[in-house]
């Protein structure tokens, strides 16, 4: 008897899906990294201090925090294609409302659009990331993850050239209600492709995620809380100083600039220059980790990098000063990456939970500028970033030590 021939297993085709997940990261990065913009226009435009305009940060990402774990349990009841599309609805209603914010000039109503961008992007955030994980071969996941990086970034140049050009010339450097109508148009805008994107996803092919089975490992049986994980609970630390520190080094280089002597012509595309070494650093991390350096590596790299080109931002003056905070974007591409599996690392059937405390973890980009703001407006807009020292300090400790504690 002649054995069946089995037939050759098809495999799935994931081109578009991933495409549709790359033109939400791009999407990510360019509201996320605008705010380097709006900051410096903010702060003109309503005559405020440092502090007050580092609001800007503390709304977008503070919901972060709030959302992070209610965004887990909505995407449960809807589904994660769903619950895309309700992030990007959000997201399109906190877009809409720059427009009566800027009919009104109302500084606090731009504040709430953005609170509700942030919320919706949390969202957006905790449903599409397991798609670069499941969207191709698991042992590719991070080169993909990489890959997505970059759309990010590139995502946040073109918005610093589009908003940066719209917003920051010589010629807008007034208060009130005659520069805010310049934030109109290209938010409408921004409001329509994010209703039809939401459309697409909506109706798109992407598949359905479902949940995955944590496999406790044998030693993490007798833990009963996610405290009992000092990778974890030092890795969240962590995460709060690594975005902190990234926040600081884009959104605020504008402003830097402006106060050591630079025009709105020559600050405007400052931040880009921190985009362009984040963009290195994460293509050079996609062709050396984990051929030739390990994450750990990394991660030690990338934190000592950083304690370098803070100490050279304060000892320096002019626009080599400025160059050192843009380039400390090389320095902070390989970090995010890095501490991610090495804080989720054994956790087993705490990996959930332990992914929202990370993601809480983002509200370092909320807290830390205001903190910035307020040493800039205290002491000087230099030596306001030696708070990047201790940060760095901290994380150079988890990539040394902290990684590795087992038990308290």
């Amino acid at each position: 008897m002649t054995p069946t021939a089995t037939p050759p297993q098809v495999r799935p085709n994931y081109t578009i899906p991933l495409i549709i997940i790359g033109a939400l990261f791009f999407i990510f990065g360019f509201v996320t990294w605008v705010n380097s913009v709006l900051i410096a226009f903010f702060k003109q435009a309503f005559n405020l201090s440092t502090v007050g305009s580092n609001l800007v940060a503390f709304a977008f990402f503070i919901s972060y925090t709030l959302m992070a774990i209610p965004s887990s349990a909505l995407l449960k009841k809807t589904g994660f294609k769903n619950g895309m599309s309700l992030g990007l609805l959000v997201m399109a209603v906190g877009t809409l409302i720059f427009v009566p914010a800027a009919k009104s000039v109302s500084y606090p109503l731009f504040l709430v659009g953005l609170f509700l961008i942030g919320i919706g992007l949390t969202v957006l955030q905790t449903a599409s990331n397991p798609y670069a994980t499941i969207l191709g071969p698991r042992e590719s996941a991070a080169q993909r993850i990489s890959f997505l990086g970059i759309a990010n970034k590139l995502a946040g140049i073109i918005s610093q050239i589009i908003f940066g050009g719209l917003l920051l010339t010589s010629g807008n450097a007034v208060a009130g209600a005659a520069s805010l109508e310049k934030v109109v148009s290209p938010y409408l805008i921004l409001t329509g492709v994010l209703v039809v994107l939401a459309g697409l996803i909506r109706f798109s092919s992407l598949p359905e995620v479902s949940e995955e089975q944590d496999d406790s490992p044998a030693d993490v049986t007798s833990h009963t809380s996610v405290g009992q994980f000092p990778n974890l609970v030092l890795g969240v630390i962590a995460l709060f100083c690594y975005v902190g520190a990234e926040v600081i080094a884009g959104d605020t280089i504008i402003n830097y600039g402006k106060a050591i002597g630079f025009d709105n012509d020559q600050a405007k595309y400052f931040t880009t220059y921190t985009l362009y070494g984040l963009l290195a650093g994460y293509v050079l991390g996609i062709v050396l980790i984990p051929r030739v350096i390990s994450q750990q590596t990394s991660l030690r790299f990338g934190a000592i990098y950083g304690l370098v080109l803070t100490t050279a931002t304060l000892v320096t003056s002019g626009f080599t000063s400025v160059l050192c905070v843009a380039l400390l974007g090389f320095g902070l591409a390989p970090i995010w990456p890095a501490l991610w599996p090495l804080a989720l690392n054994r956790l087993g059937r705490f990996t959930k939970i332990g992914s929202a405390l990370l993601i809480m973890g983002i509200s370092g980009g909320a807290l830390l500028p205001l903190v910035h703001g307020y040493l800039t407006d205290a002491i000087s807009p230099k030596m306001a970033y030696a708070m990047l020292l201790p940060l760095f300090g901290f994380i150079l400790y988890y990539a040394t030590v902290g990684y590795k504690k087992t038990s308290w």
